[in-house]
């Protein structure tokens, strides 16, 4: 056998036919670096598996073709070579060995703002939250799907269980319980509510609104109430929402509520949907009026591009038994939304970092939706926060749509310190996406 060396190049192993690209999370070697066939070299994520990338010879780094964090397809070279192994003689190397240039974000971040901040102080005050009793584990959903094991659903959703609502629980009933304690927790009474506002995609009722079925369980009357539908970036949206209306001069504190219960539309046997979704409530108070966590930056916004990502045909938090001529579930293109929020989520943690003059070392957490663990995993490593400082839930709760960052920050909240610097970040259908940033 030739012992001479030559320069190739290395491309990602292929996997289902319906995967095109993945994401390189973490590379394992540098340039230099001499490494054995066998040795992992990177860490890889999919929109539908995560997998370790084996290099299938011995040989030298020579360039690494992408960063970490970049989408590469899989017949794009991702990293050069020296080696002597024969059998890699026929790989072409790419031309000049130049690096590939990253792909492009889908959103489109646009600064709507046309006047100068107003300069008087919004903040948020006290977090309430509601999750169901009833704990759903993973070994009670693979009774419909025995093929696949815990460690599947783990490795491709970071979930391991979640909470569902038990029969003739309602989504206004959740809302209530988050309302009330985060009205409690703002140090206010009911009638010091001036304005209700509840992001759901699973209300009560088409109409009613469930904000008006919210204010009647509270007591308060005479104030104005609506629903906000913005899937998962509803919470976000609505405290952006309510700073306007107290800016306005409409009321002085307004209750912003998001509650979500999808455990009652969804397709057993859909994967791409069964495993990922919880219920729950998160609320809190926006106020003009007193002293709380300071909101900053906000950034709300929608792209029609993305309007088929993440769809459902049919209201309600039910599916009804003559549903036929409309799809009555929830469904995702995996896929695409991984790719889209991975991006989205980045840009905005490094949009709201510039916006508000700090720097990523001074983040104390970034709170996103708990979309999936390897979509919050891979947008971290772009963002320039450590992932250690994006606050994860997801493994107990699920995907509670625009109820998870209330409910991930009331987590969070117990070892917070005045003045930590919080960001927000979410995509939901629409395709909507927000983020803020706060001073606590």
């Amino acid at each position: 056998m030739s012992n001479e060396v030559f320069r190739t190049v290395l491309f990602l192993p292929s996997q289902a036919a319906a995967e095109t690209e993945a994401v390189i999370t973490k590379w394992l070697i540098k340039e230099g670096d001499t490494f054995k066939n066998g040795q992992i070299l990177a860490e890889i994520e999919s929109a539908k598996s995560t997998f370790e990338f084996e290099a299938p010879c011995d040989g030298t780094v020579v360039k690494l073709l992408f960063i970490e964090g970049a989408t590469a397809s899989f017949d794009a070279p991702v990293v050069e070579i020296d080696t002597s192994d024969q059998s890699l003689k026929n790989a072409i190397p790419p031309a000049g060995a130049a690096k590939l240039p990253e792909p492009e974000v889908d959103m489109v971040i646009v600064d709507t703002h046309t006047a100068d901040k107003v300069e008087k102080q919004v903040s948020i005050l006290g977090i309430g939250t509601y999750l169901p009793t009833r704990v759903v584990t993973n070994t009670e959903l693979l009774v419909e799907h025995p093929d696949i094991t815990e460690d599947y659903i783990f490795g491709v959703t970071g979930i391991k269980e979640r909470r569902w609502t038990t029969q003739g629980e309602k989504p206004s009933d959740m809302a209530y319980q988050a309302a009330l304690q985060a009205i409690e927790k703002s140090g206010l009474a009911p009638s010091d509510i001036g304005g209700i506002i509840v992001s759901t995609s699973t209300p009560d009722v088409v109409y009613p609104s469930t904000s008006c079925i919210l204010q009647g369980k509270l007591g308060i009357r005479g104030v104005p109430c609506f629903d906000l539908q913005a899937a998962c970036s509803g919470w976000l949206y609505g405290i952006t929402v309510a700073k306007g209306l107290v800016l306005a001069g409409i009321a002085d504190n307004i209750l912003v509520t998001s509650v979500e219960l999808q455990s009652r539309i969804l397709d057993k046997k859909d994967r791409n949907t069964y495993f990922l979704f919880g219920d729950g409530a998160g609320a809190t108070v926006v106020s003009g009026s007193k002293n709380g966590h300071v909101i900053l930056n906000e950034i709300i916004l929608a792209d029609s591009a993305g309007i088929g990502m993440a769809r459902r045909e049919f209201p309600g938090y039910e599916i009804p038994e003559n549903a036929k001529d409309v799809d009555p579930c929830v469904r995702l293109d995996g896929k695409a939304l991984f790719r889209f929020a991975t991006e989205s989520f980045s840009k905005m943690v490094k949009e709201l970092i510039v916006k508000s003059n700090w720097d990523a070392a001074g983040v104390r957490w970034v709170v996103p939706h708990q979309a999936n663990s390897r979509i919050i995993k891979a947008a971290a490593v772009k963002s320039g926060v450590p992932f250690e400082r994006f606050y994860l839930n997801i493994d107990r709760v699920g995907n509670t749509g625009s109820a998870s960052i209330p409910l991930a920050l009331s987590e969070v909240e117990r070892g917070l310190q005045k003045n930590d610097k919080i960001i927000f970040c979410t995509v939901g259908a629409g395709i909507t996406a927000a983020g803020m940033s706060i001073q606590w």
